[in-house]
């Protein structure tokens, strides 16, 4: 019998330079730090509200494991979106490429682009 998990907290992203992906996250996508610490161990924790959501990011800088290196397609976040067009214009006013799409498909649109580090962010208009 399986244990009863009571939801989702949060998802865990490890970076390398934390205030450039702290900028992302905060400038170009709208999310609000909501807390910063440091672990036990020394890592330097950011906590990440998501706009509609309950759930939280929690960015982890930890040094002594090296530098992160995110293989292509391994991992990404995908946020919904009111209107794609404006979201891919105001991405091109912020400077942030949009690396494929937009893209139609059965239930809206989708885009991606890049966050520091290496791991993709897929936005989404859903239809409805």
């Amino acid at each position: 019998m399986a244990i009863e998990v009571k939801g989702l907290l949060h998802t865990r992203m490890r970076v390398t330079d934390m205030a450039a992906t702290v900028r992302f996250y905060t400038h170009v996508l709208g999310l609000r730090v909501v807390s910063r610490h440091r672990s036990p161990r020394g890592s330097e924790l950011v906590f990440l509200d998501v706009p509609g959501s309950r759930e939280q990011i929690e960015l982890c800088s930890f040094p002594a494991s090296g530098a992160v290196r995110c293989p292509e397609d391994l991992v990404h976040l995908a946020f919904r979106v009111e209107n794609m067009d404006d979201t891919v214009a105001r991405l091109a006013e912020l400077g942030v490429p949009v690396s494929d799409g937009p893209t139609e498909s059965r239930s809206g649109r989708f885009c991606f682009i890049d966050a520091p580090e290496g791991y993709e962010i897929e936005l989404i208009e859903t239809r409805g």
